[in-house]
């Protein structure tokens, strides 16, 4: 069986079929192009650049495309690196197809659907519902198709949706154990929160931001689903439980600077807040800590601070197939 990037060594050699998730021109000191690769196998992501790229090479290495690199991997700056020596495309008669090499939710689409439908029922405030039911039908496809992010978190076919339904299940958990808190408010900004990244994100195949992603983002495109879901349906959007679902969907980043338009001020945007990050942070931990080895510290999390973490020795988990 062909082995993963990750399951080489580090400095390891490489002759390997990956994915191009990613593949960016830039320019080097002495300004020739370089393409900037992000490729991809089922054990996750791994950059490489390839230099001095010629124009051909930059038409033919396009995101989204099955490639046989040679080289080796490697660790710069703490993170994994593939050093590239030979790129070729695949040729006739080599069956590898994109979606060999994605990760995927450990959910199946139907599973999770089911799972939100449940949730649903949970949701007894009647303009919180009607809201949330009507953009889930306009977004059901995407939503249970797309990442929850291009790179950092989830970022993984049906990684939207399995992100969406970690956070419900510790929800879930809160409200039973602290009272006081309004089910309806928390479970459908829950849902709500990143939906707006159907918008803001391509798809899960080579994924990049839209323009309305750069230039509104998920966080606002979603408050302007509200309205536009509250038009059709002949809610009043002054409706205090309106007002509070858009709320929590506005303050879940927690910070102005993160991205947040507003601060929390009730007690289930703090809460929606603190339950994005933590679901975010131990995918993000997880996925480092399933590459590394025991006894040692994983590679830089960008997401986290830049900060590393130590995997105790006895913590290796079966890699799937």
């Amino acid at each position: 069986m062909t082995k993963k990037i990750y399951e080489h060594e580090v400095d390891e050699p490489v002759d390997i079929f990956m994915l191009i998730k990613g593949a960016d021109v830039r320019k080097a000191k002495n300004n020739k192009p370089y393409i900037a690769f992000t490729f991809q196998d089922k054990s996750g992501q791994i950059d490489g650049k390839f230099w001095d790229a010629k124009e051909d090479e930059i038409e033919r290495f396009q995101a989204g495309t099955v490639v046989k690199v040679t080289g080796k991997r490697e660790v710069y700056q703490n993170n994994p690196q593939l050093r590239i020596t030979k790129l070729r495309p695949i040729q006739a008669g080599e069956p590898y197809t994109p979606d060999m090499f994605m990760e995927r939710a450990p959910l199946r689409a139907e599973e999770m659907v089911d799972e939100i439908n449940e949730t649903l029922f949970e949701i007894t405030n009647a303009p919180i519902n009607r809201i949330v039911r009507h953009i889930l039908n306009k977004y059901h496809k995407d939503f249970f198709e797309f990442p929850a992010a291009k790179r950092h978190h989830h970022a993984f076919p049906g990684g939207l949706g399995f992100h969406t339904i970690s956070m419900l299940r510790l929800a879930k958990t809160i409200v039973r154990d602290y009272p006081g808190i309004d089910p309806s408010l928390l479970y459908g900004g829950v849902i709500l929160h990143d939906i707006g990244k159907t918008i803001e994100l391509t798809g899960s195949m080579a994924t990049e931001y839209t323009l309305k992603g750069n230039l509104i983002g998920h966080i606002v495109l979603m408050d302007e689903e509200i309205t536009k879901a509250c038009e059709t349906l002949k809610i009043n959007e002054d409706n205090e439980s309106v007002i509070l679902l858009k709320h929590v969907v506005l303050a879940h980043h927690g910070k102005l600077e993160f991205g947040s338009p507003v601060l929390a001020h009730v007690m289930e945007a703090e809460i929606i807040h603190h339950l994005d990050m933590l679901d975010a942070s131990i995918n993000m931990i997880d996925t480092a800590l399933q590459r590394t080895e025991e006894g040692t510290f994983s590679e830089r999390i960008f997401g986290l601070g830049n900060r590393t973490f130590y995997k105790p020795k006895g913590q290796t988990k079966p890699q799937e197939d």
